[in-house]
């Protein structure tokens, strides 16, 4: 992992006084336990690509404060953001937090904490074709996902 310039991680530390955290087990275990979760990934296309958590949203971090509105205008709703290790997702939800979402978490460990606690990972971009997620519903990720869309 690439060691993270000084400035960019006083701006991720000012922005964790602000928002709530999670871990990947806390998600895995509220999946597992059958509820229905929003989990939208925070970065690039080609990192989603490459694999992702099953049914997770693609809205890369240059975009979702762009697109969050069209995509979930309740802001209320839950919202999980995740990046690679948690540190784009908590700038994320910073940003959306501004923006008057009154829940939205950022998942901290993200994409690598899930990958090394063996968890399932979807591969390619997501949508129509996706595979089941475990205990029922369809995994259709990808920006085309309307506000009731839950994994």
């Amino acid at each position: 992992m690439a060691k993270h310039a000084p400035g960019f991680l006083k701006l991720v530390n000012e922005a964790r006084k602000w928002i709530v955290e999670t871990d990947v087990a806390t998600v895995k275990g509220r999946l597992d336990h059958g509820e229905k979760l929003t989990l939208i990934d925070v970065r690039e296309d080609g990192e989603f690509a490459v694999d992702h958590v099953p049914g997770a949203i693609h809205m890369g971090k240059g975009i979702i404060e762009r697109d969050i509105e069209e995509q979930f205008p309740d802001t209320d709703a839950e919202l999980i953001l995740y990046c690679g290790g948690g540190y784009r997702s908590a700038l994320a939800a910073e940003a959306l937090g501004r923006m008057g979402y009154k829940h939205v978490i950022s998942m901290d460990g993200g994409i690598r904490g899930w990958r090394e606690a063996g968890y399932p990972l979807e591969k390619g971009p997501g949508g129509a074709g996706a595979a089941p997620v475990p205990g029922g519903g369809s995994a259709s990720g990808g920006a085309q996902a309307g506000p009731d869309f839950h994994i």
